[in-house]
């Protein structure tokens, strides 16, 4: 069965003087992570195994995002991490330091449930 997404959040982080894509896109997870609590899963008595989380992160140069030690950053749930082209570079030109900033999607699915509850 499909699992039904149950929760999109959404976070930026940035690296203003290291460059790091990473770094920034550990950053916009932490900001869409704390947006949020699922008590859904408890409430239901769903272990949270089952729980499927897939993040999308935009940057300028996605192929230098680790999604590894991004997907070590997820507290809960089965791990997707894909890095996507977005965010934004901006170049400070008198330092000749480029700023990061990174965006994220985190999406939470949920397994099927339809077969436990009846409607009434």
């Amino acid at each position: 069965m499909t699992p039904n997404r149950i929760i999109l959040e959404t976070g930026t982080g940035n690296d203003l003087y290291g460059q790091d894509y990473t770094k920034a896109a550990r950053r916009a997870l932490q900001d869409a992570l704390h947006h949020s609590s699922i008590t859904l899963f408890s409430s239901l008595g769903i272990d949270h195994n089952e729980m499927l989380v897939k993040v999308t992160v935009g940057v300028q140069q996605p192929e230098q995002v680790d999604c590894d030690l991004i997907a070590q950053d997820l507290p809960r749930g089965r791990a997707e991490v894909r890095a996507v082209k977005g965010g934004l570079d901006v170049e400070d030109e008198a330092s000749g330091n480029r700023h990061v900033i990174a965006t994220a999607a985190v999406e939470a699915f949920l397994p099927d449930q339809s077969d436990k509850f009846v409607r009434s």
